[in-house]
């Protein structure tokens, strides 16, 4: 039986307030999840600051890796936000006001003071490139082949990636099931090598957390197939029970 293709994703974090410390992602967790239910599995993210040749680079060299790529930031009304240049730079297209982005922002803004000339900007993109319905502010997402341009405003990138649900072709969904324990990593680590390797259609993470005075972890098993994930979780379990701990289901 030939083996399953693995569909993935990289992600660029695009902007100088992340590096800085200023401003804490959120999208890469919410993006993680959303692919996970496609099929896609995230596979590389980077945190790139607003400097045009540095987005560049990092846009040709994920993208060649990957099957998808989402940005997100830089996409906005003011100076420093160049993702779309950046994208354009990277596959050699020019940038052009797209008609029915301004037509989008124009109705957007024609209560709330008009579509003046920073505000355009927001309906620049790679020429050719298809629009990402934003029913919050207006501005639209871009996709670009399977380049996705967003917001780095979480709700708005989270909302963007809904209006994307099901469009993107991936694998089996990840699924997973967790556990806690009582227990320092150390502990039980060649247990959970051992059964990892006995699983191969499973991966076994550990989370590990000092809580009320002492040490745990929870150990989180991902999969593509439900009967795998199952096998391989009463497994864990089971080894866990026979060595004197005792687990909790979903986690601690």
């Amino acid at each position: 039986m030939s083996e399953k293709r693995i569909w993935t994703a990289g992600m660029l974090v695009i902007g100088d307030e992340i590096l800085s410390g200023r401003t804490q992602d959120k999208n890469v967790a919410t993006l993680a999840k959303w692919l996970n239910v496609q099929g896609i599995r995230l596979a590389e993210v980077r945190i790139v600051p607003d400097i045009l040749e540095r987005i560049v680079e990092a846009v040709n060299e994920v993208r060649a890796s990957v099957d998808y790529l989402f940005t997100t930031g830089g996409i906005g009304p003011t100076h420093d936000d160049i993702t779309v240049d950046a994208v354009s730079a990277a596959l050699g297209v020019d940038v052009i006001v797209h008609p029915r982005a301004r037509a989008v922002l124009e109705a957007y803004y024609e209560t709330r003071g008009g579509l003046n000339e920073a505000r355009l900007r927001m309906a620049r993109v790679p020429e050719g490139g298809e629009l990402i319905e934003n029913r919050m502010s207006g501005a639209p997402g871009i996709r670009h082949g399977n380049i996705f341009i967003m917001a780095g405003i979480p709700h708005i990138a989270a909302q963007m990636l809904d209006a994307l649900t099901g469009q993107l072709e991936g694998g089996d969904p990840v699924i997973s099931e967790t556990i806690g324990c009582w227990t320092a990593e150390s502990e039980v680590a060649d247990t959970l090598g051992a059964i990892e390797k006995a699983h191969p259609d499973c991966q076994i993470g550990s989370y590990p957390f000092f809580r009320e005075g002492k040490v745990g972890a929870n150990f989180v098993i991902r999969s593509t197939e439900r009967d795998a994930l199952d096998a391989c979780l009463a497994a864990l379990c089971e080894a866990l029970g026979t060595a004197g701990f005792e687990t909790f289901a979903g986690g601690i």
